[in-house]
């Protein structure tokens, strides 16, 4: 964290109100939740499943990032999911990081690299269905891992033995192959010898 003459991060253990949930991140300031403005620009989407899940998740757990809110333009630059799960909780403050951005355009991008590059990347299936086991096996909510009951049915169950369709034809090593060089692009037929 840069250190300069704005207040210096916060980072609180106890709720506002012990009926709400923790802070457990650092922020700036608790902001009253009717005082935050989406960013009119957000090109995500929070459907109510995942919006619900958050929710559950934050109530849980409590907060682990904060809402992350533009200096230049005052609007949500992340965090439009856990605002929403903030207004299904009932909360009346959020824990906010105010962001300074140089241009509009760094602000947009921001805006959209949060999301983009989170869906870059790629589960170990085998990690993850590893973990989800052990979880599962120790009776723990698995909502609260970000999977709902649908999502983890597939993901748990064993794989089904591979099986050709109905129209596979049989292999025949004495079929005629077609062949083309991958450098000069001659194509030539010929069967195995």
């Amino acid at each position: 964290m840069r250190m300069n003459d704005r207040k210096t991060k916060k980072r609180a253990g106890v709720p506002p109100d012990a009926s709400k949930p923790q802070v457990n991140c650092a922020f700036d300031e608790l902001v009253p939740l009717e005082k935050l403005v989406p960013n009119p620009r957000n090109p995500n989407q929070h459907p109510q499943a995942q919006v619900a899940l958050l929710a559950k998740v934050i109530a849980h757990q409590g907060w682990r990032s904060p809402i992350v809110v533009s200096r230049r333009s005052g609007f949500i630059v992340s965090g439009h999911g856990r605002y929403e799960a903030a207004k299904v909780l009932g909360l009346t403050q959020v824990p906010v990081d105010f962001q300074d951005f140089a241009t509009d355009a760094d602000e947009w991008a921001h805006l959209v690299a949060d999301n983009r590059l989170a869906e870059l990347a790629e589960a170990d299936a085998g990690a993850l269905k590893e973990l989800l086991g052990e979880l599962k096996a120790a009776d723990f909510d698995l909502d609260l891992a970000g999977f709902d009951a649908d999502a983890l049915a597939g993901l748990l169950a064993d794989p089904p033995e591979p099986t050709p369709p109905e129209d596979f034809k049989a292999v025949d090593e004495n079929l005629p192959t077609d062949f083309v060089c991958p450098r000069c692009k001659y194509a030539w037929s010929g069967k195995p010898s």
